[in-house]
């Protein structure tokens, strides 16, 4: 089996980021729906939520499988809009900055949140534990100019 350090060294390569995004969420989707939000194939390696929000231009619910840093508690979750260190900001993205009010698919249960973008200092503190949490993002910000988008999702209580 590959090691967790193999798997962050080939997921911080420029072929990976050409490939990745083509593949990894077409796989991710569709394991997850033939388990029934039980599994997530990239969440083997790091956790992982399917994000169902509202498309910006289109106003349609888009699903995109996302690897996620859990925060303590389980009420909140960090989504990072790395795109795989790929120049442009990815759609999901500009769809909770458009809707901040979206829902996740976590461990098989169904979640309503609220994103809120990070920034400056609190972007900041997120940004070193994320390191932490998955060393590749340094690769991927390094190889782009754009600040990537770091979002904190929160469980909406009814």
């Amino acid at each position: 089996m590959i090691g967790e350090r193999a798997v962050q060294r080939i997921s911080s390569t420029r072929g990976f980021a050409k490939v990745a995004p083509h593949v990894i969420p077409a796989l991710d989707r569709a394991v997850h729906r033939l388990t029934r939000g039980k599994v997530l194939l990239s969440a083997q390696m790091l956790p992982g939520v399917i994000l169902t929000s509202t498309g910006a231009k289109s106003g349609l619910a888009r699903r995109s499988p996302l690897a996620c840093m859990p925060e303590e508690g389980g009420r909140s979750w960090i989504l990072i809009g790395s795109n795989f260190g790929r120049t442009g900001h990815p759609a999901w993205t500009h769809n909770l900055l458009a809707q901040p009010d979206a829902e996740i698919s976590w461990k098989g249960r169904d979640i309503p949140v609220t994103a809120r973008l990070l920034e400056g200092d609190e972007r900041a503190a997120v940004w070193q534990k994320l390191l932490v949490f998955w060393p590749p993002y340094a690769t991927y910000q390094a190889r782009v100019e754009r600040e990537i988008r770091v979002f904190r999702l929160t469980r909406v209580e009814h």
